[in-house]
């Protein structure tokens, strides 16, 4: 059996893996409350006082706009904690999971991007989050890097949610719809990492990158849209530009991404965006 240490426990994905990977082993999950992850000191004595053979990496710094002001607590918590765990997993011959984004990608494609593809962020979150996964490959001798996006959930604060509250308070909204990506549902992603994972001892080589969010692309607003109609919600919607909605960080305007390595690999597929939505919601 093995033991599972998982960092981000209150996060949208971190709460789903303490679930998910809890017939793998014993789990012991940690919240930021518990681990402060700008600390480097904290992050080793807590793997080393709990012996994990997998460190799973859920936390992170995900507020994409506010990194733009805050550029040294996401480089702490999204690049420099990695690392540090990275070297930690090799003094125990640990496995190192870690969770990226799809904003390590420019956005100027119009075919999904492969794990092959040039990296090129253009905001400080996914500058952050680049310099995490390469500083893991860099180190970790032992390591999966799962990149995922437009992660939601029916806890916490999300996109999904945040529709559905304003849905219920105004008559119409107006939501960007030319950048495009995979909305994905974070128990999709604890239960393909728990799959994954229950196999690894089989596997030969798979130190590696890989995408990991649901198939199919849609806007925001189609987001928005499918999130209205299955919540039985009533409003108008409206889709405008990028530019006419300013913000803080430059978005990528396409940052869909191919999981065919991850299926070559692992055996793997990720469910259709609609119809994970359609589980979360049902």
């Amino acid at each position: 059996m093995k033991k599972i240490l998982i960092f981000g426990a209150n996060g949208q994905v971190g709460w789903e893996l303490g679930r998910c990977l809890a017939s793998l082993g014993e789990v012991k999950s940690l919240s930021s409350q518990q681990v402060n992850l700008t600390q480097p000191d904290d992050i080793v004595s807590a793997i080393h006082d709990f012996q994990p053979t997998v460190i799973v990496n859920a936390a992170a710094y995900t507020a994409v706009d506010k990194a733009e002001s805050e550029p040294e607590v996401a480089k702490a918590i999204n690049a420099t904690a990695p690392g540090v765990m990275a070297k930690a997993a090799n003094e125990l011959n640990a496995l190192l999971i870690h969770y990226s984004t799809d904003y390590v990608y420019q956005g100027h494609s119009d075919v999904p991007y492969t794990e092959a593809d040039v990296v090129a962020p253009n905001n400080v979150y996914g500058q952050t989050k680049l310099a995490g996964d390469q500083a893991i490959e860099a180190i970790a001798k032992r390591y999966w890097i799962f990149r995922t996006s437009w992660v939601y959930t029916d806890r916490g604060g999300n996109f999904l949610l945040t529709m559905q509250r304003l849905m219920k308070e105004r008559d119409a909204l107006s939501i960007v719809g030319d950048q495009i990506g995979s909305p994905t549902w974070s128990r999709v992603i604890a239960d393909v990492t728990a799959q994954a994972l229950s196999q690894a001892h089989c596997l030969p080589e798979t130190n590696g990158v890989y995408h990991l969010s649901c198939e199919g692309q849609a806007s925001w607003f189609e987001f928005a849209a499918a999130i209205r109609d299955l919540s039985g919600l009533e409003c108008d919607l409206s889709s405008i530009k990028t530019v006419d909605y300013p913000t803080p960080a430059s978005r990528p305007l396409y940052s869909v991404m191919s999981g065919d390595k991850l299926a070559d690999t692992f055996g793997l597929r990720c469910p259709d965006w609609l119809q994970a939505l359609k589980l979360c919601l049902g």
